[in-house]
């Protein structure tokens, strides 16, 4: 393995989908999923010395997530991430060589700005850059024979103070990295969606799927031994309580300790509106562990104004953290200033980021102002296989210690993909996925993932992906 970052030039981006459909309808804020699609990127880079590779990354095409405006047809919210990837993809082909991390802060301000020409909000912007920057670390990966890992421990992405993080000037990367010590497992949070079956009684016999998988929220407890759950909240602070009403009158049955969060996905006009739900919660009898057992609250206002009032008030009982917020680079250092202590991780918002925001926390810790400062992991539907391992590589290496978990619950492990795709990550990661009447699903025992197999040569996964049966990303329309 080279010593210092590797110079490299992009020579090819493919980019291609796959439909695939939820086994469960999903409900999250105003939005109803029960399918959807996925990218899958192919790369192909040469490094200085003339050997080439390639490197791959996957992720939903969640447009409704990204871009929530009323006014956008699913269509062409999704064609706004094919236009986002488009754009980086011709960015990066046409740049000069450079490092990993460098193709990413050196072309962020103007795909960010080529974007927005384009009426593309800041978040769908990041979508393109998160598959590729992913792609090509996967392919520097796979040529000098290393893990994820091992690569962020030599710093093989080069990254380094730079123009787009001035709050970032003087720190020590290296020394970051070497504090950093990937664990061999980690707990999966479930997530609660608003329509979500709670027990027996809430499905009719011919609503049971019957595929072998738990369906309702005392079947996962039961199956999975979760101890960690994400509830999701809609907006209607009486609904929201007797909601949550329900599902503590689930996890309260459990013995030990548990844990939640509770997730606004927007729905909130202010912080005035997300306070009063969470002086709710603590009113509300029936809610009285549940409230105890709160870890933190996740982005309860609408993104267009989260950033713009404080929410020291809410802080003050219970941590706040950013998701939809976390648009720009510069964006939790905002949040920072009006309150909030916490910013999610997420891959499709682009790993650079989360590495970056992490050590901003290390940083904010350390000058001991008397907050806390921390990364959640969050899940944005991850499917099995490369999506799935390349988050969990992520959220594992910057020492998290439980991540949301969705993609698993609503999609029916490799869903319609190749049988020999599905073998083969078995193979590789016998310890992450399980044969499950007859199907390779994801395998949590005891609530928790385990992952030593993720140390493996490539970006947190040893198969590509069966090219075979998918399809060309279509040309976004304008």
């Amino acid at each position: 393995m080279t010593s210092q970052a590797p110079q490299l030039t992009v020579l090819a981006v493919e980019p291609f989908e796959r439909a695939y459909k939820n086994r469960m309808t999903f409900r999250f804020g105003n939005i109803i999923s029960t399918g959807g699609r996925q990218a899958v990127v192919r790369l192909l880079v040469r490094l200085a010395d003339g050997r080439e590779g390639w490197g791959y990354a996957a992720e939903s095409i969640g447009g409704k997530w990204f871009d929530k405006r009323p006014e956008l047809t699913d269509q062409q919210a999704a064609d706004q991430l094919r236009r986002s990837l488009a754009m980086a993809s011709e960015l990066y082909r046409a740049s000069k060589p450079r490092t990993p991390f460098g193709f990413f802060a050196d072309h962020y301000a103007e795909h960010v700005a080529a974007c927005g020409a384009r009426r593309l909000l800041p978040l769908v912007a990041s979508y393109g850059p998160a598959l590729l920057d992913r792609a090509i670390l996967d392919a520097v990966c796979r040529m000098e024979g290393v893990s994820f890992y091992a690569a962020m421990q030599a710093n093989l992405p080069g990254m380094r103070p730079h123009a787009i993080i001035p709050d970032m000037a003087g720190f020590d990367f290296a020394k970051f990295f070497a504090s950093l010590k990937p664990a061999s497992q980690i707990a999966a949070r479930h997530t609660v969606g608003m329509v979500d079956p709670l027990v027996a009684t809430d499905q009719t016999p011919d609503a049971r799927v019957n595929d072998g998988l738990p369906e309702t929220l005392e079947e996962v407890v039961a199956a999975y031994g979760q101890r960690y759950f994400k509830l999701k909240v809609g907006g209607d602070l009486k609904a929201d309580i007797e909601r949550l009403s329900k599902i503590a009158g689930v996890l309260d049955k459990i013995a030990e300790p548990y844990f939640a969060t509770i997730d606004g996905n927007e729905q909130y006009a202010d912080a005035e509106a997300a306070l009063e739900l969470w002086r709710a919660i603590e009113a509300a009898p029936a809610l009285e562990r549940l409230a105890r057992s709160t870890l933190f609250v996740e982005q309860p206002i609408a993104r267009q104004t989260a950033l713009s009032t404080s929410v020291k008030p809410f802080a003050e009982v219970k941590p706040l953290i950013i998701d939809e917020s976390d648009g720009e680079i510069d964006s939790f250092p905002r949040a920072r200033a009006v309150g909030y202590d916490g910013v999610s991780s997420k891959a499709c918002k682009g790993f650079y980021k989360s590495i970056i925001n992490r050590a901003r926390c290390e940083t904010w810790n350390a000058e001991g102002d008397g907050r806390h400062y921390f990364m959640s992991a969050e899940d944005l539907t991850v499917h099995a296989g490369v999506s799935l391992q390349q988050d969990l590589a992520l959220v594992n290496y910057l020492g998290l210690t439980h991540v949301e978990r969705n993609g698993h619950h609503f999609v029916d492990g490799f869903c319609e993909r190749p049988a020999s795709e599905a073998d083969a990550f078995l193979a590789a990661h016998p310890d992450l996925y399980h044969r499950d009447h007859g199907k390779v699903r994801l395998r949590i025992a005891q609530g928790m993932l385990h992952l030593s197999s993720l140390d493996c040569v490539g970006f947190g996964h040893a198969p590509a992906p069966d090219f075979a049966q998918l399809t060309a990303m279509p040309v976004p329309g304008e």
